[in-house]
């Protein structure tokens, strides 16, 4: 890839990969980004795919399919991104998450390509609090869809981008009046991540992340579903989450509703299942009731990173606000509260992640062809990395950890570790990915092993593991035994992951495109 790109690439998009909506940009020809649209004409494209006898359907019609044929629409595959299979069967065929998120991904670059033209390279945006095995899902995904992945780009940190370049603080000569530092809070459709950054001149600098993968605005509407079927049962004794498509139905209605409490203070809600129907009012008032412990996990996230980067509210200058469901006045309140200043607004909070991304491609390209880049990022790792070892003192696994949370990417990091038994002739290196003491409470992420070690090799041999984490979070882990002339380095093998001739099988499926690259 890169042969290519000294070669020429003339452009490359920036993606924003959204759980519930996701969105293109690309640069201009005076290096500005703007949003592509879709084929719809819209900006935004529903993260939804719709199976219907043999074709796939993505975006806007897909989501009207919810209320007729829920059984073959697929949401939210985002969320289920390191699992082997969605966890629903669509047309008869189980898929795993990262092929769902390819069929996105190559709508995306068709409905882009008829705009401008034919081009490989991308960048997409992950939550930052995505850990290593979705970030390679992730990656996969956009190799299924016949893109050539430039780099996977934390959406904080792109909004981030966006707001500097907007505000003009990426001067020419990459001088800054002052370092500005900013907390990115962003609440999508179905993730939440807040990221404390630091802009100085043109460095971007991520001083410490947090966030939750399973909390966003789809979480809000659980909550107007679950309202609406509760009175709904005690009316009538039955359940309209019950069927597919009544369940598909009240989605919508519970969608729409949470929209407009944003912008007026009451709404209706509508529900029919069975012949029988209800027609409910709630009050904005009522809406944050029944969300405000939704909120307040989002104000203990942000707290605990601010404190994790060692600053207090004083220290922040900026409070961004990205994601579409950072639009609720609840949110804006909240943070008004905590900050003691006024939320920022001033980016878009659909299309800043995808600006963000497109100047990132620009600046790869543009350093791929020789210049010199106008900015540069440096992120933080959200999750601790480690190795499972046997505690000398318990004879129990523990998590002993590597690279703490929260350090500056890229990093080389080795710690130490020692045989267990005399005559041990192979040495298993098992890899996680959390804060615990317990490899249980963590993500395992995979592992690699090292064979046929000299027979006589003594109990507490030396064994040096090694981690280089780049900056797009991906992890290239190398083990050495001391004394045994036995190295061994690769990136992980991951239990959910695809094989290389699956990831081309895929490719050549979704995206049409030749299966070797």
């Amino acid at each position: 890839m890169n042969e290519q790109l000294r070669a020429g690439a003339k452009q490359a998009v920036g993606i924003d990969l959204g759980t519930t909506f996701s969105v293109v940009a690309c640069l201009d020809d005076l290096g500005r980004p703007r949003t592509l649209i879709n084929a719809e004409g819209d900006k935004l494209t529903p993260s939804t795919i719709f199976f219907e006898s043999g074709h796939v359907v993505v975006g806007k019609e897909a989501v009207k399919a919810i209320a007729t044929d829920a059984a073959s629409v697929a949401e939210c595959s985002k969320r289920e991104l390191g699992q082997r299979f969605f966890h629903q069967t669509l047309g008869g065929r189980q898929y795993p998450p990262e092929a769902l998120e390819a069929f996105i991904l190559n709508k995306l670059r068709l409905d882009a390509r008829k705009q401008i033209g034919d081009f490989e390279h991308c960048v997409i945006t992950v939550p930052a609090y995505f850990d290593e095995t979705r970030r390679k899902a992730t990656q996969d995904a956009g190799f299924m869809a016949g893109f050539e992945v430039l780099d996977i780009i934390n959406e904080p940190t792109a909004a981030a981008v966006a707001f500097g370049f907007q505000h003009g603080f990426l001067r020419p000569d990459g001088t800054s009046d002052l370092p500005r530092k900013i907390l990115v809070y962003d609440l999508g459709g179905g993730t939440f991540d807040v990221t404390v950054m630091e802009i100085r001149g043109n460095q971007f600098n991520a001083l410490a992340t947090d966030g939750d993968v399973m909390l966003g605005g789809r979480d809000w509407d659980q909550r107007l579903v679950d309202f609406v079927a509760e009175e709904f049962i005690r009316k009538f004794g039955v359940d309209p989450r019950e069927e597919p498509n009544a369940s598909g139905r009240l989605w919508r209605e519970c969608e729409d509703a949470k929209r407009t409490l944003s912008a007026r203070t009451k709404a209706t809600l509508a529900c029919d299942y069975r012949g029988n129907a209800v027609r409910l009012e709630i009050t904005r008032q009522r809406f944050q009731e029944m969300t405000q412990d939704l909120l307040d996990r989002t104000a203990f996230t942000t707290r605990q990173a601010i404190q994790a980067a060692g600053l207090e509210w004083k220290d922040i200058d900026r409070v961004l606000l990205i994601g579409g469901s950072s639009r609720m006045p609840a949110v804006v309140e909240m943070l008004r509260k905590l900050s003691g200043r006024e939320p920022d607004c001033s980016v878009s909070p659909d299309e800043a992640v995808a600006h963000g991304a497109a100047l990132h491609a620009g600046i790869i390209l543009a350093r791929n062809r020789g210049e010199t880049p106008k900015f540069k990022i440096r992120n933080v790792n959200s999750h601790s990395l480690g190795v499972v070892a046997t505690e000398a003192q318990t004879n129990r696994p523990r998590n002993a950890i590597v690279i703490p949370r929260n350090t500056p990417l890229p990093v080389n990091a080795r710690r130490v570790f020692r045989t267990q038994k005399p005559g041990q002739r192979s040495i298993r290196v098992q890899i996680v990915e959390g804060e615990s003491m317990s490899p249980d409470d963590c993500s395992q992420l995979g592992k690699c092993t090292v064979r046929d070690l000299p027979p006589n090799l003594p109990a507490q041999t030396p064994i040096e593991v090694q981690f280089r984490y780049e900056e797009n979070g991906r992890l290239t882990v190398k083990v050495e035994v001391s004394g045994a002339g036995k190295q061994l380095e690769h990136e992980l093998m991951r239990e959910n992951s695809l094989t290389p001739e699956q990831l081309r099988s895929w490719r050549s499926y979704i995206s049409g495109l030749p299966a070797s690259t």
